[in-house]
């Protein structure tokens, strides 16, 4: 099957697609290589690339020309970028989203949303999201993302559109951008660096390696039915400043780095998924943060050339622009 992994430059999207490619299938990988987009993530693998966006038609057009399937992995990702502003977020998560879809539609290609538990909103203790649950975004980020998911399903109900959505928890990771909590923890750990915490730390997410997220991604794509959502979940629903704690003592480092820092706007407090839909189709995490989380932090001191380089430029004005006020209070 020759399949376009659109934002395959980026961390799930690379993964899934070099898994793709191990498999023998054809890639081609379609990406705008903005500031998280990085071709060295796609090192080895054997697949087509392809620089572009997936709001510009023509370009969506030239990369998808005789694939059976996209993947939709484009999108802007980064809570806190879409609390600084929210117009690229709609540009790629709805805008392009529609492009994907009025494609997929004219050529009769089936089409994987790939989306986040985020669009459900903040749980209380002992609820977990499931498929049917209303969608309740509170960043920016969020919003957009539902808006992408609303245009699957209503192009799927309207047009007949061969399209499924998977929902996904925080996932981690070889490769991935150092903005958020787990490379971004690390890497400065790795460096004596501060690491800065938001609020109480008492923010609960669900944990996910990427190579189970793709897993998952790959088994909705060859079995998940038109207009069903799937939920993909670690099952490991850790504090944030618990999660802290453990990357200290994998790097090595004391609790001195810790800053408590003012939390983020609209923060949500917890996430969790009900994967029961998705397991019923065969799958099932295989790696726990017990053994993922120090092979993903060795990854992270071994190869400091792959990030070393980001940390500057772009990323240091995100940066200080992000934190410089919070720590410096």
């Amino acid at each position: 099957m020759r399949i376009l992994v659109t934002g395959g430059a980026g961390f799930i999207g690379s993964h899934c697609a070099k898994r793709l490619a191990a498999g023998g299938e054809r890639v081609v990988v379609l990406d705008k290589l903005t500031y998280s987009g990085n071709r060295a993530n796609l090192e080895g693998a054997e697949l087509e690339f392809v620089e572009g966006d997936i709001a510009d038609r023509d370009a969506v057009a030239a990369a998808a020309e005789g694939c059976e399937a996209i993947l939709n992995f484009a999108a802007e990702t980064h809570v806190d970028r879409s609390i600084f502003g929210a117009a690229e977020f709609i540009e790629t998560d709805v805008l392009g989203t529609y492009v994907l879809l009025d494609y997929a539609r004219e050529h009769g290609v089936r089409l994987v949303q790939v989306s986040t538990d985020e669009v459900y909103g903040d749980l209380p203790e002992g609820i977990s999201s499931n498929e049917d649950d209303p969608l309740r975004p509170s960043s920016p980020y969020a919003a957009s993302k539902a808006g992408g998911d609303l245009q699957v399903l209503a192009a799927v109900r309207t047009y007949g559109v061969n399209a499924s959505i998977t929902r996904g928890s925080n996932t981690y990771g070889p490769n991935q951008y150092p903005e958020k909590i787990v490379p971004l923890f690390v890497t400065n750990a790795l460096d004596g660096e501060s690491l800065p915490l938001y609020g109480d730390g008492g923010q609960t997410r669900d944990w996910l390696h990427v190579e189970d997220h793709s897993a998952a991604i790959e088994l909705v794509l060859r079995q998940g039915r038109p207009g069903e959502i799937y939920n993909v979940g670690g099952g490991e629903e850790v504090e944030n400043r618990v999660l802290t704690k453990r990357i200290l003592e994998l790097t090595g480092r004391d609790e001195s780095l810790i800053r408590h820092v003012e939390d983020r706007l609209g923060h949500d407090r917890r996430y969790s998924l009900d994967t029961s839909k998705l397991e019923a189709l065969g799958w099932k995490p295989t790696r726990t943060l017990t053994d993922g989380l120090p092979e993903t932090v060795a990854w992270y001191r071994d190869n400091r050339d792959w990030w070393e380089p980001i940390k500057s430029g772009e990323y240091l004005a995100y940066y200080r622009r992000q934190y410089a006020a919070r720590l410096a209070g």
